[in-house]
C-alpha cells in the first residue's frame, strides 16, 4: 500500500515538473520582448553589473560592443534548454537585438534564471561575430568566462582575451559555468 502511495507520488510529481519545465520553455518564445521592454532590462542589468564588479564601467568603456542578456531562463529534467533575450550595444547605443538558446542532455533538475554579458574586446572578434549567420560559443568564437575575486575586481589575465563575459544572478556573480553551445542568433526588431 505505501509502495503504490509513493509511485502515484513520484509520478505526479514528475508530471508536474514536466510540465512546468515545458511552460517555461515556451514562455519566451511565446511572448517575444518589445525592443523598449529588452532596453530597460538591458539597462537595469548593466546598472547591477556595475555595481558588483568594481572595473566593470571600465572594461565596458574599453569594449568594442557589449551583448547584454538580462534574462536568460534555464531549465531541465534529464533534457533541458535555456533562451533570453537581449541587445548590443556599441558605444552605449543599441544596435541590434539577439537572442541567446541552447540545449543540454544530462543529469539535471529545476530551472533558473540568469543575466549574462558579453563583451567583444576587438574590432576583429565584433565582425566575426556580426558577420556569422548563427554564432555559436566555442565553435565560432570562445568566450573566456570572467571570474571576480570577492571584493568586485576582474582576473586581469582573462581581460586579455578577445571576447570576454560574465554570467550573474539576483544573488551575484555565478560560477562554474560556461557560454560553451550557446548559440546567438540575431532578431528581426
Amino acid at each position: 500500500m505505501l509502495l503504490k502511495s509513493l509511485l502515484k507520488s513520484n509520478k505526479s510529481v514528475l508530471l508536474l515538473m514536466l510540465s512546468l519545465i515545458i511552460g517555461l520553455l515556451a514562455i519566451p518564445s511565446a511572448d517575444a520582448a518589445s525592443k523598449a521592454e529588452i532596453n530597460a532590462k538591458v539597462k537595469a542589468t548593466l546598472t547591477t553589473f556595475y555595481s558588483q564588479v568594481h572595473s566593470g564601467r571600465e572594461l565596458a568603456n574599453k569594449a568594442s560592443a557589449i551583448l547584454v542578456f538580462p534574462e536568460v531562463f534555464k531549465a531541465g529534467f534529464l533534457v533541458g534548454g535555456e533562451y533570453g533575450e537581449g541587445a548590443m550595444l556599441e558605444h552605449g547605443k543599441t544596435t541590434g537585438y539577439y537572442n541567446t538558446a541552447s540545449a543540454s542532455i544530462g543529469l539535471q533538475l529545476g530551472a533558473q534564471m540568469k543575466s549574462q554579458i558579453i563583451m567583444f574586446m576587438t574590432r576583429d572578434a565584433l565582425k566575426k561575430f556580426k558577420f556569422s549567420k548563427g554564432w555559436k560559443a566555442g565553435i565560432d568564437g570562445s568566450v573566456a568566462l570572467v571570474t571576480v575575486g570577492a571584493g568586485g575586481d576582474i582576473d586581469s589575465n582573462t581581460v586579455k582575451d578577445p571576447i570576454i563575459g560574465f554570467i550573474f544572478s539576483n544573488k551575484g556573480l555565478m560560477y562554474n559555468l560556461t557560454f560553451e553551445g550557446s548559440k546567438i542568433t540575431r532578431l528581426k526588431k
